[in-house]
Parts: C-alpha cells; sequence; structure tokens
C-alpha cells in the first residue's frame, strides 16, 4: 500500500465557483487488496474478497487504515471553511453543562463540565445548599483526555463508591473502589468487565457482570457467555464467586440490581436485546436462592420496586404497550401477576419511583407524558411539563420528598427541574446559558405516508421564515431498530447546522419503540426493508414538501442507523447528495460472528437462520447491495479503532466495496478515528467529528455557510 495525494486547487474552493466535478475529478483511492474468500450458504457462493480488512490487528490492516486516512484528511483540510466550523462549534460547547444531582450518604452529587473539558467531572456538596467541590476528575485519567468514567455506584450509606473507566472508548471498563470520605484507593483494580452495571450489597461488595477474556483481538473477538460475580471487597478478583451464567447457564446478557431495601436481589438474564428472564432472591434469607419469576425470554421484563414482599414489575407480556403488574415473592409466577397499571394507548417507556409513588413515563407521538401513580396503581397526576419534548429521570429514594428531572427539546437546551412530589408544583433549579436565541427557530411534527401507507412521524426544524425553495441543506437522522425511541433533544451541534439556515428532519421509523412493540416488530427481521422505506418515504417528503432537493439532502445515522444510511444509499443512490454512515453494522451475512453481535439477531435474524433470511439478509446488506458502475453520492464513512461493538471492519469492508464500485465525481471516503470506540471518547474529538461532517457535507452540495462568508 502507498501513499497517494489528493490534488485539489485551494482558491478555487475559497471562491466558491467549483463544481463537484472540478473538486475531485483527480481523486485516487488506496489500493484495496482483493483475496478470493468464498462461503457457501444454503447452496449459494458469496464472495467476500476483503475479509482480511477483519484483522484489525494485522499490519496489512493497519497500513490500509493509514492510507485511507491519509486520502480523507487530504481532502478535508482542502475545504477553506472547516476551521472555521470547529471554532464556532467549539465557542458554543464553551458554556456550563450540568447533571440533575442524586443524593448518596449526606451528599448530593452531580456531573459539570466547565465548557470545553473532554470529560464532564463529578462534583458533590453536603446538602442541597452546601458549597461544590470536586470529586473526581476524568481529565486526569489520561493525558490526552480520552479516558473517561463510565459509570459510578455508591453503596447504600454512602461511605463506598466504585467507578468505572473506559479507554479509548472501549466498552472494556476496569473497576476501581474509594472510600468516599477521603478517596482513597480500597483495594486492587478489577479488570475486563464488560456490559455491566454495579449492584452494592451493604458494604460487603458489589455484582457485576463480564465475559471470560476472548483469545484473538480484544476489540473484535466473540464475546459468548455473560456472568454475574459477586466480588467481596479486600479479595482477589481471581476468587469472586460466580452468581449466574456461564456454561451452565449460558446467556449473552446478564444483569444485576438490589431493591433500595437491600432485601431483593434482583437478576435479568437474556440472549438477545430483545426478551428477558427474570430472577430474584430473597437475601434476607440465608438458605434463600434465585427465585424464577419468569423463565422464557418472550417478552421484556424489568422489576421496577418493592413494597415489602410485593415485587412491582413493568413489562409487555400480553401488552404491546407495556403495563405494570404486582405479585408476591411468596409466588411470583406470571399466573399470580395482577395488573397495578394497565396498558395504554400510549407506549409506557420506562418507570421510576420515589417516596413510594410511580412516575411512569409515556411517549404520545414521540413526546413524554408522565404519569405520578401510588404503589396501589391510582393516579395522582399528570406531571405538567415546561413543555413538548422530552423529559427524563423521574427516581429517587424512599425518603425523598423532592427528586429532580431534566427537560429537553430541539430548541430547548437540557435544563434540570425540582419537582415537589406532594404538590406535583415544578421549580426550575438549572438552566444553561447558550449562545443562540430559541424563538429563531420553529419545530413542527408531520405524518408522511411510507411506501405500503403506514403513517410515520418526523419532527422538522428549522429557522423560522424558511423558504421552501428546494435549496435548503438537510440533514436527514434516524435510527429504526431495537425498540429505541428517538425524541426531541437538544444537541449543541445542531445549532451550527441550524443558525447556518440548514433544515434538521428526524422521522421515528419502525423497528424504534415509539408506538410500542408492534412498532418495533414491525421493523425487524423480515420486516426490516419497511425501516428503509419509511426513511425514504421522509426523503420524498422533504422533496416534495420543497424543503430541500435530491442535491441538498443528506442523510446521517449511526450503529443500526449506519446500516440504515448504508442500506438506504445501497437501494436509493440518487435520493440524497450527502450519505454520513458512522460506526454502522454493514455486514449483515458475518455481524453475529464478532464481539456480542450474535445478541442483535432478534432484531435482524441471522445468515445461519434459513435460506429465506440469509438471502433476505443479504438484499439488503450494505456490502453486498452495491452494485457495479453505480454513482453513489458523496459519502463519509466514520468509524474508530476502539469500537468494540461494532467492530470497525463493518465499516472498512463497506468503504472498499464502495470504493470498488462507485463511478463519477462524488468523493467516496473513509475516516477512521483513533482512541474512540462506538462514540467520540471525549468531546475534542466529537467537535472534529463534527466539524468534518458539517465541511464535507456543505462543500459536496456546493454552498458556503453563512459563517465561512464572514471571513472571507
Amino acid at each position: 500500500m502507498h501513499k497517494i495525494s489528493i490534488l485539489l486547487i485551494a482558491t478555487g474552493l475559497l471562491a466558491g465557483c467549483s463544481s463537484p466535478k472540478e473538486k475531485v475529478s483527480l481523486m485516487k483511492y488506496p489500493p484495496t487488496e482483493k483475496i478470493n474468500t468464498i462461503d457457501t450458504l444454503f447452496g449459494t457462493p458469496v464472495n467476500d474478497p476483503y475479509r482480511w480488512l477483519e484483522n484489525d490487528t494485522a499490519k496489512a490492516t493497519g497500513d490500509w487504515v493509514k492510507a485511507q486516512n491519509e486520502i480523507t484528511f487530504g481532502f478535508l483540510d482542502k475545504i477553506p471553511y472547516r476551521a472555521t466550523i470547529k471554532k464556532r462549534l467549539e465557542a458554543l460547547y464553551n458554556y456550563e453543562r450540568l447533571s440533575a444531582p442524586f443524593k448518596e450518604g449526606d451528599f448530593y452529587y452531580f456531573y459539570k463540565n466547565d465548557g470545553l473539558q473532554n470529560q464532564s467531572a463529578l462534583y458533590r456538596k453536603k446538602g442541597e445548599d452546601g458549597t461544590p467541590e470536586l470529586f473526581l476528575d476524568p481529565n486526569t485519567f489520561s493525558k490526552d483526555g480520552t479516558t473517561s468514567m463510565a459509570g459510578i455506584s455508591f453503596s447504600k450509606d454512602g461511605s463506598l463508591a466504585a467507578y468505572q473507566i473506559s479507554e479509548g472508548g472501549s466498552d472494556w471498563r476496569k473497576v476501581i473502589v474509594i472510600k468516599t470520605t477521603d478517596k482513597t484507593v480500597v483495594e486492587d483494580t478489577l479488570r475486563d468487565v464488560k456490559f455491566s452495571g454495579l449492584a452494592w450489597k451493604g458494604n460487603e461488595g458489589f455484582y457485576y457482570s463480564s465475559y471470560d477474556k476472548p483469545k484473538g483481538s480484544e476489540l473484535s473477538a466473540k464475546t459468548q457467555y455473560h456472568k454475574l460475580y459477586f466480588h467481596k471487597l479486600a479479595t482477589k478478583q481471581s476468587t469472586d464467586q460466580l452468581i449466574f451464567g456461564g456454561e451452565k447457564t449460558p446467556r449473552r446478557y446478564v444483569g444485576a440490581g438490589l431493591t433500595e431495601d437491600e432485601r431483593f436481589l434482583i437478576v435479568s438474564a437474556s440472549t438477545s436485546t430483545t426478551g428477558n428472564e427474570l430472577y430474584v432472591q430473597d437475601l434476607k434469607d440465608p438458605k434463600g436462592k434465585l427465585v424464577t419469576v419468569v423463565g422464557n425470554f418472550d417478552n421484556d421484563h424489568n422489576l421496577v420496586d418493592n413494597d415489602g414482599s410485593r415485587l412491582i414489575i413493568q413489562t409487555n407480556l400480553n401488552a404491546p404497550n407495556n403495563k405494570i403488574v404486582s405479585v408476591d415473592f411468596a409466588k411470583p409466577g406470571i399466573e399470580n401477576w395482577k395488573d397495578l397499571v394497565p396498558e395504554t394507548d400510549n407506549a409506557m417507556q420506562g418507570v421510576g419511583t420515589a417516596n413510594k409513588k410511580m412516575f411512569v413515563n409515556y411517549l404520545k407521538d414521540a413526546k413524554t407524558l408522565i404519569k405520578q401513580f401510588d404503589f396501589a396503581g391510582k393516579l395522582e397526576r399528570e406531571v405538567e411539563l415546561p413543555g413538548i419534548g422530552t423529559a427524563g429521570g423521574f427516581g429517587g429514594k424512599v425518603a425523598d420528598k423532592q427528586i429532580y428531572y431534566t427537560f429537553t427539546s430541539f430548541t430547548y437546551p437540557s435544563s434540570i427541574f425540582k419537582y415537589d412530589i406532594a404538590s406535583g408544583k415544578s421549580t426550575l433549579y438549572e438552566k444553561p446559558k447558550v449562545d443562540f436565541n430559541p424563538e429563531d427557530y420553529e419545530t413542527k411534527q408531520v405524518f408522511y405516508t411510507s411506501k405500503d401507507g403506514t403513517k410515520v412521524p418526523m419532527f422538522i426544524v428549522h429557522k423560522k421564515g424558511l423558504e421552501l425553495n428546494g435549496k435548503n441543506p438537510t440533514m436527514l437522522y434516524a435510527y429504526g431498530g431495537f425498540g429505541i425511541s428517538l425524541t426531541p433533544s437538544f444537541n449543541t451541534s445542531r445549532i451550527v447546522w441550524l443558525e447556518n439556515g440548514g433544515v434538521y428532519a428526524q422521522p421515528n421509523l419502525r423497528g424504534g419503540g415509539e408506538y410500542g412493540e408492534k412498532w418495533h416488530l414491525a421493523g425487524t427481521k423480515m420486516s426490516k426493508q419497511n425501516v428503509f422505506d419509511d426513511f425514504i418515504a421522509a426523503g420524498e417528503y422533504l422533496i416534495a414538501e420543497k424543503y430541500t432537493s435530491n442535491q441538498y439532502l443528506a442523510i446521517s445515522g449511526g450503529s443500526n442507523g449506519g446500516l440504515l444510511v448504508g442500506a438506504t444509499m445501497a437501494q436509493r443512490p440518487d435520493l440524497m447528495k450527502v450519505a454520513l454512515p458512522a460506526v454502522g453494522v454493514m455486514d449483515m451475512l458475518r455481524y453475529h460472528k464478532f464481539t456480542a453481535g450474535a445478541g442483535w439477531a432478534y432484531d435482524y435474524g441471522t445468515a445461519d437462520d434459513s435460506k429465506e433470511m440469509f438471502e433476505y439478509l443479504q438484499k439488503y446488506s450494505p456490502v453486498h447491495a452495491l452494485k457495479p458502475n453505480t454513482s453513489y453520492p458523496a459519502t463519509m464513512v466514520t468509524t474508530a479503532d476502539h469500537d468494540d461493538r461494532v467492530v470497525p471492519a463493518h465499516s472498512f469492508k463497506f468503504a472498499a466495496v464502495l470504493q470498488e464500485n462507485h463511478v463519477g465525481d462524488n468523493p467516496v471516503l473513509i475516516r477512521i478515528e483513533t482512541k474512540s470506540g462506538h462514540g467520540s471518547s471525549n468531546l475534542s474529538k466529537a467537535i472534529e467529528g463534527t466539524a468534518d461532517q458539517y465541511a464535507f457535507t456543505w462543500y459536496n452540495m456546493g454552498v458556503i455557510p453563512p459563517l465561512a462568508k464572514k471571513d472571507m
């Protein structure tokens, strides 16, 4: 592999007079070796010539990454307003951001970012009106700011804390235990922890989950059996007690929690991202063992809280939109469940508790609705929120009379409110000062028609007074999978797009959870094409209504949303000018062979399931769906070297196939971040990545954003 330069005339770019053809006509891509590798699936040969890129530790792969990045950053370096975009992003992010406080022991803890800190630091104050003091600062964990704090858990009395750290964005964690009085480290660091919470049992120790360290590459090798352990303080990790999982009860995901009174250990176990078993153990009983509450994976169940021996459970069993039931621990079987809060037309997203009250979070057309119930299931009130948007939090301890929640919307920065449980009154606690005027923008929700006649909601955000002339740069962003709901939220970086005349559109595609489990299932397995059809229809709506045109439309998404972008641009390359697939699942025939990918089979199905499933996956799999001699949109694939959730090989192979098959003047590039994972490992990398995406998008649309004209 050899270094190849990009020849661009910077003065032509600055004048804004060069056409896309002139911009990239001399572009060459690094040669990617093809090695004949054939699998035969259900009698069908499938060639995979770029499989060698799956070897993330090989020198050849490293050389390929280096060559691709040289081409990509060489292209980006020639965009004259790229630095201006980054500068504006930094200015926007330079404001104080706080999290809602939470009480542990005698202290209230909260996260704070002064503005441009790579990581938010954890502070605390004694009592609500105490003087804040710095407790833990992840910015000191590494010189380059790529080591983050990935969660913290306190013992019930608040005297001990265990926090997780992630290095370079990896999902593998280390766990450090400290005394909260003086922050002294209690014992040796726990290692190789993954996809885990930390649940304390008194001050004795805590429960955590992990996999055996895989053979081969830790960042890409398959992880199979999750194991729940109990770690007793001051003992070696090698002696930790296996509580659940492993070869005797093989499960892909196992998690644990304790009720606030520490009477019950709750274990959730699953083989995929949907459906779980539920087990409960009475820790007050010296002879107590895990008792099966639900022994299959057919539905989702979450133990919300307990009221003495009574268990309160959120479930979608016989209730696609979810409901809340109660049952006594003595007879916890499904046949004894009693409805506490019945299913409604609105999808229940979650349940928080505090002061023996339940705060049920519903979605009404993708907008938050909060209802307060007592533990007998009696509705006490609908919580009055500050507006139409997304609220989160609404959780606390049994003694709390006041709790905190956050509220946000597309033009409403995430703000913290204090809520009085008895009166139902909300009081603004903290609102950030961001350098923009929300009154300059408007948000509307439309319902458009997908290919099969299904009505799909979409939020559209833009400056007031927008002219519907088909020439507005438009960012169409979506996800559409795993029952995940996209709701209105504030994104600081999005301001740059909006204030420069851009339109932001966010449809709620099937596959998500906005309308409950039926909406989710309508975008899974043999119905996955519905998701792509919904996305395509969203783009067609925006064009038909003259918000934009195919020359000014960009599509964007990450992870499962990266798959969405890859599949959509393969099926409809004429629909958009720019495609931004991020950390996407691009090889649908092999995704289940890496890290915990097999757990996604509930949504996707696998190529091993049946001939029909194999053929369905192969048809839309982005790596396999690209066609020779086709003009694809200007594309910047993004991934990272420490992404051990959706391994970068997906993006590597997709970029190689795209560069092989693409004809025309649009650049098709891949940007590979270092020391980052499935998301940016720190703020500076996030800002750089967003600046590059915006610069790439505007430039390939032939647009000079207003912020750039100020410097010209």
